[in-house]
């Protein structure tokens, strides 16, 4: 494969031709590393974001026959305010995309019907209690975001681990040019979220972040400062997390 490198601090970004061979790069290397960690553990709990662009990832890693029914599957972020039944839940993109092809040991959505938002972060502060996260599978929103943490409420000493956030726009408007939405006013103004620390305790992070619409994103994120306005820079203090781009979102990169 045809991959180029860069280190950014602690941060390794790899870039591959085009959006297939990052979803291949990257579910070979997250393969690696599960069977790595159940080497030493019996069960591992991961953590799975849901976006069109992780498409190709979670498309790639269902093709290995990994132990899954040692895995406890985790859900990153979620909209308030949707139909159970609403394709833009993430939730029921993870079940399409991943959760209910796979035999995992458990799931745990981040969402229960009819609870207050506050009552969501409260139950699923207790199953991150039990299920401390070993891996981050993740990508980066146009506004640099990590899950729904938008620099406006990003923290990176957060003392919740679950919490309400209102979204600003720039992440409002990519759910728009991701084609989830027909339109802003759609677009859910809250949602609940893991926050940054919580995945910072992560053992591997895996982010995967392809198209063009992020190109400035995954710029700022290697070569800004390391600072809430693009949340996504406290990767590069991350021991063990590897960035992934096609062509289009490294376009703006010295390679």
């Amino acid at each position: 494969m045809n991959i180029k490198e860069i280190k950014k601090e602690a941060l390794l970004a790899r870039i591959c031709a085009t959006r297939q061979i990052m979803g291949e790069d990257a579910a070979q290397a997250a393969a690696e590393s599960i069977n790595q960690l159940l080497k030493e553990k019996e069960e591992i709990n991961i953590l799975f974001a849901a976006a069109p662009s992780q498409n190709e990832f979670l498309a790639a890693l269902q093709k290995y026959a990994l132990p899954w029914n040692r895995i406890h599957a985790l859900h990153m972020d979620e909209y308030i305010g949707l139909q159970a039944d609403a394709p833009q839940r993430f939730g029921n993109y993870l079940k399409e995309h991943i959760f209910a092809a796979l035999p995992f040991k458990s799931i745990h959505y981040l969402y229960i019907e009819g609870a207050s938002p506050e009552n969501i972060c409260t139950h699923y502060e207790e199953v991150l209690q039990k299920h401390p996260i070993d891996i981050v599978f993740m990508g980066i929103g146009e506004n640099g975001h990590i899950a729904f943490n938008d620099p406006h409420v990003a923290l990176f000493d957060d003392p919740q681990q679950v919490k309400v956030v209102l979204l600003d726009e720039i992440c409002r408007t990519q759910q728009v040019h991701d084609g989830c939405f027909s339109s802003l006013e759609k677009v859910p103004q809250q949602a609940v979220t893991i926050t940054i620390p919580v995945m910072m305790k992560a053992t591997r992070i895996f982010c995967i972040v392809p198209g063009k619409p992020k190109a400035n994103a995954v710029k700022e994120t290697l070569y800004g400062p390391v600072s809430t306005t693009c949340p996504a820079s406290i990767l590069r203090t991350h021991p063990h997390a590897t960035l992934y781009c096609d062509r289009d979102s490294a376009s703006l990169l010295s390679i």
